[in-house]
């Protein structure tokens, strides 16, 4: 297994596992092991999914990093949010991109189901005419260390 070396500021957020650790100076880590996390910009906070897109990508972000009982329930709430889209959307690309990203999540590939929903999101907010939220930088790392649990 390869390592997966990241380099975060200060004032930082990372979230392994369900813990979040916020970053009190400037360091450099060598993720050595499976591990699920998002750091920085690509953790949505509760208050930021205010969208039906940005709803899905929360509950996918949920079933991702949550604690092992969140887990499952960001995952049904995924299912829902998603249905709810699908019935709404007149796009069947979205509704297609909606669908990998819910088989994506039940097959524990959070990575290609966060890049999935940030994809929709996009979708959205051009539709809608609204910015991005503020706190969701790029797409998740995908890293051999990160590959198999996490995705960002």
């Amino acid at each position: 297994m390869s390592t997966l070396v990241l380099e975060l500021r200060q004032g930082d957020l990372m979230v392994v596992n369900g813990a979040p650790i916020r970053f009190r100076n400037r360091t450099r880590i060598e993720l050595t092991a499976k591990a699920r996390f998002l750091f920085g910009k690509q953790i949505l906070p509760p208050d930021a999914a205010d969208t039906p897109a940005r709803r899905i990508y929360f509950a996918l972000q949920t079933a991702y990093i949550g604690t092992e009982e969140e887990r499952e329930a960001g995952l049904e709430s995924a299912r829902q949010y998603i249905a709810d889209f699908q019935s709404a959307t007149t796009s069947a690309l979205v509704g297609a991109m909606l669908d990998r990203a819910l088989m994506a999540a039940e097959a524990d590939d959070c990575y290609t189901a966060l890049k999935l929903a940030r994809r929709v999101m996009r979708h959205e907010e051009a539709v809608l005419g609204i910015a991005p939220p503020e706190r969701l930088g790029p797409p998740p790392v995908e890293a051999d260390a990160c590959r198999d649990s996490v995705p960002a």
